[in-house]
């Protein structure tokens, strides 16, 4: 255990035999840190963190704070649970749970860029990568293998779906549906065909992911009538998680996609649609 000698270690942490902690690290209370980890110089690990193998914490980083909620009390017990070999760099925030028994989860294989907030209750799925100065409010979900690019900020309760590429500087109160390209403000504009094939996913595969993005926002339905129709055609396993998802869209609802200029004939592309999986418009 290679530990400085102005480090500040609470001991009633537990911290592997092979962890590294730089310079002016504090590790307060009863933090657990797997092997492998790197606490680089002056980062800050709360009484109420716990970090898988292989992370690196960045210098100044500050994770397991006290949540930015008026209705917080310190008496909680919450906490921070991050899991294997993520990468968080310098002066990134990460607050633990605003409710008892809460937690603040981030998984595998991340790359949380300098300067990014995630506030309580965020969930960040495995290999994702958030730019510098990402900023999540309370309770944003972001799924697995999604890319959010730098300066955008996203409200309470906002859930950006697997394999979703974010433009940078953008800003969210929807949700982004799974396996898009969203940029502005609540909007998307894309399949994410470069994520896709990235991905290994068959021309099957990306065309079934086609028909079910035309028929969310190329046929001018609303969402209600959009499932309704998703409802009588049998996808396979991309598409039924794109419709789980605009399903169980919640709070906030789903982002608007922008419109070109000719106005869409919503009766043709239904009817292209279905024809294309075998399914009669009776």
């Amino acid at each position: 255990m290679k530990i400085h000698h102005t480090a500040i270690i609470s001991p009633k942490a537990e911290i592997a035999e092979d962890v590294e902690i730089g310079p002016y690290a504090l590790v307060e209370g009863a933090s657990i840190i797997g092997p492998g980890c790197i606490i680089q110089g002056h980062a800050i690990l709360g009484g109420s963190v716990q970090l898988g193998r292989g992370n690196i914490i960045g210098y100044g980083a500050a994770i397991g704070g006290d949540p930015q909620d008026h209705a917080f009390s310190p008496d909680v017990k919450s906490r921070v649970v991050i899991g294997d070999h993520n990468r968080i760099r310098e002066y990134c925030t990460i607050h633990r749970g605003t409710g008892e028994g809460s937690e603040t989860v981030v998984g595998d294989h991340n790359y949380l860029m300098a300067g990014t907030h995630l506030a309580h209750n965020v969930k960040v799925g495995s290999h994702v990568t958030i730019g510098n100065n990402v900023l999540l409010a309370g309770y944003v979900e972001i799924q697995d293998h999604a890319y959010v690019g730098g300066g955008s900020v996203f409200h309470q309760f906002v859930r950006v779906g697997q394999l979703c590429l974010v433009q940078g500087n953008s800003k969210f109160g929807r949700d982004i549906p799974p396996f898009t390209i969203a940029a502005g403000y609540n909007t998307v504009v894309a399949l994410n065909r470069a994520a896709l094939r990235k991905a290994g996913m068959t021309w099957e595969q990306r065309q079934e992911l086609r028909h079910a993005f035309n028929l969310l926002y190329r046929t001018g339905l609303n969402v209600t009538q959009a499932l309704e129709q998703a409802g009588q055609i049998s996808w396979d396993a991309g598409g039924r998680a794109f419709f789980d998802f605009v399903d169980n869209s919640g709070k906030r609802g789903l982002c608007d996609i922008r419109k070109p200029r000719n106005a869409w004939k919503s009766e043709a592309i239904i009817e292209r649609l279905l024809l294309d999986r075998e399914i009669s418009l009776g």
